[in-house]
């Protein structure tokens, strides 16, 4: 798996993105292609290619990743209709570029997925 990923350079600010949010665990932007109004990818700083190589020492940005959703939820005004959290892992889970992501998407109905309620 690589080394650098074109999100290493948005964490780093060397490409433009519309960072809304960014610490010293993880940064979060919009997407640039988005599925919804409101589209938002939330990433650890540090270089995770899929959720196969998560570790026990990952947990805490994993979980800032969480309550930073939570947090732009809010202040995009979709948390109380309600929204998606999505991470892909690998070519057929989808996933395109390999440094863990999660996708925040809501802004409208979204339908049913796979395991629904």
């Amino acid at each position: 798996m690589a080394e650098e990923t074109l999100f290493s350079k948005i964490i780093r600010r060397e490409i433009p993105a519309d960072i809304l949010y960014q610490d010293e665990l993880v940064t979060a932007f919009r997407d640039i292609a988005p599925q919804a109004p409101t589209h938002i990818l939330i990433i650890p700083n540090h270089l995770i290619p899929t959720t196969n190589d998560v570790k026990a020492s990952d947990e805490l940005a994993l979980g800032r990743m969480m309550t930073v959703a939570a947090k732009l939820a809010a202040e995009e005004g979709i948390a109380e209709d309600g929204y998606r959290l999505i991470m892909n892992c690998n070519k057929y889970g989808g996933q395109e570029v390999y440094h863990i992501h999660l996708h925040l998407v809501g802004g409208k109905p979204l339908g049913r997925m796979i395991g629904h309620d």
